[in-house]
């Protein structure tokens, strides 16, 4: 049973990223790079939520691994589909390398490589590497680099913007992004509790805050927004029972739960949003959390479809999303 890493007191600590390419330099071309994602993972769904939203879709392909995260880590589908539970429309097998685990990827770009394998990955199919797998690069990537290649007129890191995105990403991380991991991993009480009093002092905080102005940055949708969304959509489903984040639902959250419905609402973002691969994955492979790997079945009525009142805020989504 796999464990995760935690500090002398307790707290759960988070594996420095090993790739952090930015393609300054390179020859970005369609085809040349290849996304893998989970769509359980809130990391990878930001880097996701980007390339729908800028319409990359035909600039860099994706792959997508299973939902539950054994002892071999991050699986594809089995291309020979004689592996129990392979019929799952949403997962890919790898088109590049063949490979049947993502390891395989790491190993395939650093042979000695020992870490923890996590996901996004951006591969180089050229160079026959990894380019980044840090979400908080890749978001910002993604935006940058690929935008002569992007079919939407969309920029979420606008340069004059981007102390104020890069403070906001800085701010929602540690107590909100991580902090609903650090709750759930913490390995003592104290920790835990110390986690879950920053996650809801900040939730409490950015609800406040997103009553006052429509976005993170102001009136500009951003990357930041992105990043927090992927904590806020999962939070109810998942965190709320299974990381004992349990002071509040975001549903009880005016401001936050109307904010997180208009980024689900957002053209082309909603499939990035895989809540079966999400309850799926959480509540099946931290056996160390839920021994007996049972899927909550609720909440019922968390439904992101509904109509919010974001727009009586000043600002809104940028007018390239909808041509």
């Amino acid at each position: 049973m796999r464990e995760w890493q935690k500090s002398a007191s307790g707290h759960f600590d988070r594996q420095v990223s090993r790739f952090r390419g930015d393609l300054a330099g390179e020859e970005v071309s369609p085809g040349r790079y290849h996304l893998y994602v989970s769509y359980a993972c809130p990391w990878a769904c930001r880097v996701l939520m980007v390339r729908a939203l800028k319409g990359l879709d035909a600039a860099i392909s994706v792959s997508a691994v299973a939902p539950f995260m054994g002892d071999d880590g991050w699986a594809f589908a089995d291309p020979e589909g004689q592996e129990e539970g392979e019929d799952d429309p949403d997962v890919d097998a790898d088109p590049v390398l063949g490979a049947r685990y993502l390891r395989e990827i790491y190993q395939a770009a650093d042979p000695k490589f020992t870490g923890r394998v996590t996901v996004p990955v951006l591969w180089d199919r050229e160079r026959q590497t990894i380019v980044n797998n840090e979400s908080s690069d890749l978001v910002k990537i993604l935006d940058q680099r690929f935008a002569p290649h992007a079919a939407r007129d969309v920029e979420l890191y606008p340069e004059a913007l981007r102390p104020a995105i890069d403070e906001a990403m800085d701010a929602i991380y540690e107590p909100i992004n991580n902090g609903v991991y650090r709750c759930g991993f913490a390995g003592t009480q104290a920790a835990y509790e110390e986690s879950f009093e920053q996650l809801f002092a900040a939730l409490d905080h950015h609800d406040e805050l997103l009553g006052r102005q429509r976005y993170l940055c102001g009136e500009q949708l951003t990357v930041a927004d992105l990043c927090l969304f992927s904590t806020l959509v999962r939070f109810d489903d998942v965190y709320y029972v299974h990381f004992k984040c349990n002071g509040k639902l975001i549903a009880q959250y005016d401001n936050l739960s109307a904010f997180a419905r208009e980024i689900y609402q957002l053209p082309g973002l909603a499939p990035t949003v895989n809540r079966r691969h999400i309850k799926q994955h959480y509540y099946t492979s931290h056996r160390q959390l839920n021994p007996r790997q049972f899927v909550a079945a609720g909440p019922r009525d968390n439904d992101f479809s509904r109509p919010h009142d974001r727009a009586r805020l000043p600002g809104g989504p940028p007018p390239g999303l909808f041509v």
